[in-house]
């Protein structure tokens, strides 16, 4: 553990960070818990108030990437990729209210199917599919979200909604457990898919383990635990990569546009900016950077102007 100044870690002089921290969530506490955690230490850390986000909830139940944009960064996310992939395992015969294993059983069923069936039933969910959020789910209905509702012992009508799994595959098969990889849109609910194949089969289903493996772009093998974030020396944390992202670096898929240091200033302070003046770029959403390869924010290019779509902050 990083050494103590009494009961608080030694604060750093360290500049605001705008940085994508990709942690990898354990099982058993909520994403909003896992980000107050981070909160907490890096506010410690660098002697400053971090505000922290995430790109995607995931259930206490489950584990794995969880992105924590910090700072600035949480004004990016629309701009982040909305892929995600998950390493799944279902229970076929039982359902829950939950629709995962910490839920009460509804159902026991008996299970007359073969690893070829699951193969063959899998074939549906790929592709566009539609899904119906569960009762268990951060969705709002009039202002309510449905997990207080179905604390409450209570059920309402919800709007299914298109979602896309990219790739679907059976990785296992043990008794009457079926591990699969999922590779989906976001907004996929992966305890959805599990109930829902047990449907098509005929005996029910609940998820009984989930991984999330990547997302956004980020992998699992790129994340990093609270508990060795804690253990790095604090001088040395912002030098450790890849579980420490820079914004800009994230948003790679953009092309990059370099400015200079009135054209930084104008753009910060929301003015638009003369693609005359500027290095070619093409139509659409471009990276800009000040001078000294500070990311600025995101802008639009069209026509002969720049426009300044997010900015990270004002100078």
């Amino acid at each position: 553990m990083a050494e103590l100044c009494g009961q608080t870690l030694c604060p750093m002089k360290e500049p605001k960070i705008n940085n994508i921290l990709l942690l990898n969530k354990p099982e058993k506490i909520t994403s909003f818990r896992a980000g107050n955690r981070v909160r907490g230490f890096l506010s410690r850390v660098t002697g400053s108030k971090v505000k922290v986000g995430h790109t995607g909830t995931l259930d206490p139940m489950a584990t794995g990437c969880l992105p924590v944009l910090l700072n600035g960064a949480t004004r990016f996310s629309q701009y982040l990729p909305g892929e995600k992939a998950y390493r799944a395992t279902i229970k076929l015969g039982i359902t829950t209210d939950t629709l995962d294993r910490t839920g009460n059983i509804l159902q026991t069923r008996p299970v007359n199917c073969s690893p070829a069936d699951v193969e063959d039933a899998l074939k549906a969910f790929r592709g566009e599919i539609e899904q119906l959020p569960p009762m268990f789910s951060a969705v709002s209905v009039d202002g309510v979200r449905l997990y207080e509702l179905a604390r409450q012992g209570k059920t309402v009508e919800r709007k299914s909604r298109k979602v896309t799994i990219c790739a679907l595959e059976l990785l296992d098969a043990r008794g009457d457990e079926y591990t699969i990889d999922v590779t989906c849109s976001a907004g996929t609910y992966i305890r959805t898919l599990a109930a829902d194949l047990g449907e098509m089969l005929g005996c029910g289903a609940c998820l009984t383990a989930l991984c999330r493996t990547s997302a956004n772009g980020f992998s699992l093998a790129d994340c990093i635990t609270q508990e060795e974030l804690e253990d790095i020396e604090p001088d040395k944390i912002f030098e450790v990569r890849p579980f420490f992202v820079p914004i800009g670096d994230a948003l790679k898929e953009y092309p990059a546009l370099e400015v200079s240091q009135p054209q930084a200033s104008r753009f910060s302070n929301g003015g638009e900016l003369d693609r005359k003046r500027c290095n070619p770029i093409p139509d659409g959403l471009c990276r800009v950077f000040s001078y000294d390869r500070k990311f600025l924010g995101i802008a639009r290019v069209e026509g002969d102007n720049i426009r300044p779509n997010t900015v990270i902050s004002r100078q």
